[in-house]
């Protein structure tokens, strides 16, 4: 499972080269509706959460599993700061979320 979340998480990058640790609107930036985002509109973060959360587990340590449980709280204040960012300053991105659903989880946010 560590290893599908990193899988994923080079298959994200590969369709998205936008994709950053900062949360800016590069010049000429489009949206990206292919791929994993069809699906979901952050699917780096849906990669990295499987990653945070079976790592603990793989090394039996389920003790790390409480800073995993930290960690969605905060990526998901994260997802709403970059989706406000994207939805002023990203032409077409307000069409892709009406299209996209789904935030991080199919069928749950």
């Amino acid at each position: 499972m560590v290893l599908s979340g990193y899988i994923f998480i080079i298959f994200v990058f590969n369709e998205n080269s936008y994709a950053s640790t900062i949360i800016q609107v590069e010049n000429k930036q489009q949206v990206i509706s292919t791929g994993p985002y069809s699906i979901v509109r952050h699917p780096m973060y849906l990669g990295m959460l499987i990653m945070f959360l079976f790592t603990p587990l793989a090394l039996g340590s389920y003790w790390a599993v409480i800073p995993f449980l930290l960690s969605v709280p905060m990526n998901v204040f994260r997802i709403k700061s970059e989706e406000e960012v994207l939805l002023r300053e990203l032409p077409g991105y307000k069409d892709y979320c009406l299209k996209t659903h789904y935030r991080l989880i199919p069928l749950i946010w």
